[in-house]
């Protein structure tokens, strides 16, 4: 049975559909020799070229669903590559065989926290479309006076430039003087949204961190710049959430190389934190958890 090309490329971890529509409009890929159009449908042995070099392509019951939980620093952007040689967050993610990790979507370069990747880009797809509505978690430092009337406007809504907006809920947690922390819930992904609300306020944020995506929370363990495989019950939580069959298969194994391959594991992510020491210069600390 044919299918949709951006829909089998998403799936086999070239990137986003969006990415891949995108990828089709612009020319950059062919089917059996001919470049590609928006809305063309494939067959399982097509063969398929992106920029001229041949890609794999994998049904549906090919494709292991994995998802990584990463502890994004603040200084990364979320794209593969910068032309300004900033560092991305894709810099230190464990290669994936036959695929790529593509991010759910974005955290902004002065954002730190919880991004979540996966190698089935159609999972990626649904969780990032608008009609979702997952509930992100941040922890929010804010620089200024906060007075109530403020919080009950940001409770309520106020007006952005891009339309009404507002917090599902606003929780203080703690600071000193005129440095306070909040914790906030928000189920949109506009751009800077969080900042956004409190500037409408006139109050500065001086630090933002996401705590939790859904369900899934920031692993207290994790050190920025490091990852972790969720387990085949997180995963299909997110499965769940977008509609989707629930997967049966794990790279996440009791068997008796689970122990090795989370030495393994634990090594990459060191190397992975101590790379990203090396680029900044400065050494990594755990992020503020405060809870109300």
């Amino acid at each position: 049975m044919s299918e949709k090309l951006q829909k089998v490329l998403a799936r086999a971890g070239h990137g986003s559909r969006r990415e891949m529509e995108a990828w089709i409009a612009a020319g950059r890929v062919s089917v059996d020799g001919q470049i590609a159009n928006l809305g063309d449908r494939i067959e399982a042995d097509a063969k398929v070229r992106i920029d001229g070099r041949a890609v794999s392509l994998k049904s549906a019951d090919d494709i292991v669903c994995r998802v990584l939980a990463y502890h994004k620093p603040e200084g990364e952007i979320c794209s593969r590559k910068d032309p300004e040689g900033r560092p991305t967050v894709f810099d230190r993610l464990p290669k994936v065989r036959d695929a790529r990790w593509v991010a759910v979507g974005r955290l902004d370069i002065n954002t730190s926290g919880l991004l979540l990747f996966t190698s089935d880009g159609e999972l990626a797809n649904r969780l990032m479309h608008p009609s979702n509505e997952v509930e992100r978690e941040y922890a929010v430092r804010t620089f200024g006076e906060v007075t109530e009337a403020a919080v009950q406007r940001l409770r309520g809504g106020v007006m952005l430039e891009d339309g009404p907006a507002q917090f599902d809920y606003i929780k203080a947690a703690g600071g000193e003087g005129i440095n306070q922390w909040w914790h906030v819930g928000l189920r949109e992904g506009r751009n800077r949204e969080v900042r956004r609300l409190w500037e409408s306020q006139e109050i500065q944020v001086s630090r933002l961190i996401r705590v939790r995506y859904g369900m899934i929370e920031l692993p207290t363990t994790l050190p920025r710049g490091g990852w972790m495989e969720l387990p085949l019950e997180q995963v299909n939580y997110l499965r769940q959430l977008a509609g989707m069959d629930p997967e049966t298969r794990t790279l996440l194994g009791a068997d008796k190389h689970s122990v090795a391959r989370a030495k393994v594991r634990s090594a990459k992510i060191k190397r992975a934190v101590r790379k990203h020491k090396t680029t900044t210069g400065k050494p990594r600390q755990k992020p503020s958890r405060q809870r109300s």
